[in-house]
């Protein structure tokens, strides 16, 4: 479907990135896998050899060494390999480090029940996740990364016992709170709409006023009488809708970006819109039908969805704010630049930094996120 409302922060990403994989990923996996002691623990055969690396941050309660940190950056390349040019980034690699510590101090805080279920979850993902590749390919997924699969189980492990320990934490009011501010999200609506894009049926670009001026046009002859679902067929860019007239029927209104969000669940029912600006161009609507929803309306998994906003919410005020607290040092080399990189940064009279500052302090690269799209 188009006009799906994806747009995260990359630092939002990686607080997120476990939530990610509990709620999209195992959305399809019921059922129970067996367990090996050996796989949930760190004392395997394997790994009785002792870490005697430098120490790179320390905080209440423990310490990461940087052959912890390498891991954990190679776990992260394994399940979002999208982000393998900002692992090269001096700031990610801070931030990439904090998180790593806040799972490991919040996981040690668990209660015993979080634990285990920690444990049963860790268990059914990486099962899921060799069920899906192929258990020849889940090793070579793996074999790439230089992880192992009790690795992998034990990163699982760590991070879904903080997602079980925060989310049991949320209370019904909670929950409550948060349907009231996202209430709209879960309203059902029939809308109908045209989009003309920034870029033709050929794929060459449109400028934006040409692309409102053609929607301009569009809309004059829906107000003269003509049909909403032959021009869309007709005119529209869309192609999750236009073979059906521009037809989203019985759609869940948070799947759409927040224009034509805000639109769906205000425009009054029957009336054309005039042009609403989206990053996808202009769309003309009209809402067919519109249902709100109470709480007691919500599928046990939109309830779920809404507990797990409220723990995000937490996880993500305990990184801005809690985390400071515990971190005692954090001593991370600096990323090294390649030498023809600084070959042509000198050329060019600049010395670029591998943060990607210039010698005079202005930012040359800003951290946006690899797959992350403005909206759609």
């Amino acid at each position: 479907m188009m006009l799906r409302n994806n747009s995260r922060s990359w630092k939002t990403l990686l607080v997120a990135l476990i939530a990610v994989l509990t709620f999209s990923i195992l959305a399809g996996c019921g059922k129970k896998s067996e367990t090996t002691p050996a796989d949930n623990t760190k004392n395997t055969a394997a790994e009785t050899k002792k870490d005697t690396s430098k120490v790179v941050a320390t905080y209440e309660g423990g310490e990461i060494t940087a052959n912890e940190f390498d891991l954990e950056q190679r776990i992260m390349l394994l399940l979002q390999p999208e982000m393998e040019q900002l692992a090269q980034m001096d700031e990610f690699r801070d931030y990439l480090i904090k998180q790593e510590i806040a799972y490991a101090y919040l996981s040690s805080k668990a209660d015993d029940k979080s634990k285990d279920e920690g444990k049963k979850k860790a268990d059914e993902q990486v099962n899921q996740m060799k069920k899906q590749l192929g258990d020849e390919q889940f090793k070579k997924m793996l074999d790439s990364k230089k992880v192992t699969e009790a690795d992998l189980k034990n990163y699982m492990v760590k991070v879904f016992t903080v997602i079980e320990s925060e989310t049991s934490k949320v209370t019904e009011d909670e929950i409550k709170k948060e349907f009231e501010t996202k209430k709209g999200d879960f309203s059902v609506v029939t809308v109908r709409h045209i989009l003309i894009g920034l870029t033709d049926a050929s794929g060459k670009e449109r400028k934006q006023a040409a692309a409102l001026k053609l929607a301009k046009e569009v809309k004059a002859k829906l107000d003269k009488g003509a049909d909403f679902a032959e021009q869309a067929k007709k005119y529209s860019e869309d192609p999750g809708s236009k073979d059906q007239g521009g037809l989203y029927k019985d759609a869940t209104a948070g799947e759409w970006v927040p224009q034509f969000k805000e639109k769906a669940l205000t425009l009054p029912l029957n009336k054309i819109s005039d042009p609403v600006e989206t990053d996808y161009g202009y769309h003309i609507m009209r809402v067919e039908a519109r249902t709100e929803k109470t709480l007691n309306d919500l599928t046990p998994e939109q309830k779920d969805s809404l507990k797990t906003n409220v723990a995000s919410a937490k996880l993500d005020d305990f990184m801005q704010n809690g985390l400071t607290k515990i971190i005692k040092k954090i001593e991370l080399p600096k990323v090294e630049t390649k030498k023809e990189d600084a070959a042509d940064s000198s050329k060019s009279g600049s010395a670029t930094t591998p943060s990607g500052t210039t010698d005079k302090g202005t930012s040359t690269n800003e951290a946006t996120t690899p797959g992350t799209d403005t909206g759609k």
